[in-house]
């Protein structure tokens, strides 16, 4: 799987992002402050990646910031993305299952190697519902 992958700065897992995805066999795009040439803000660094999800360049992105939040609204702003900011496992399970979650959002600063190994496996994992409520849910996200 292709993953674009943006944080606004190397701190916390930011590059163990990167490393965890190549070692579990993905091919990783960066941006952001982990593309030594591009601008390192949040918003534009999330946008980057959220793009390239949205234009078919990467099958999901992964975007980073201190807190998730900024760069989870930046994802979610670009037509077709659905980012959500995952803090464990069980979030991103449910990302995955009842939104069908394309970017996963991560805190920079709350996130251990540990929780991060764990969030990945959930979402890796995931699998979209398709139960007729939850693809109606998905399908209204469009429609808003």
């Amino acid at each position: 799987m292709r993953f674009s992958v943006a944080a606004d700065s190397r701190d916390g897992v930011a590059e163990r992002v990167v490393a965890e995805l190549r070692g579990r066999g993905h091919e990783v795009v960066t941006h952001g402050a982990l593309n030594d040439g591009e601008r390192d803000d949040w918003a534009w660094a999330s946008e980057r990646a959220a793009r390239d999800v949205s234009e078919g360049h990467a099958d999901q992105a992964v975007v980073c910031c201190w807190t998730g939040t900024g760069a989870a609204i930046a994802a979610n702003k670009v037509p077709g993305v659905r980012a959500a900011l995952c803090v464990d496992a069980y979030t991103a399970d449910g990302a995955r299952k009842w939104n069908d979650a394309n970017v996963l959002a991560l805190s920079l600063r709350l996130t251990s190697d540990v929780v991060l190994a764990e969030i990945l496996d959930a979402w890796l994992a995931g699998r979209p519902s398709a139960d007729p409520a939850d693809l109606a849910n998905v399908t209204h996200l469009d429609e808003i």
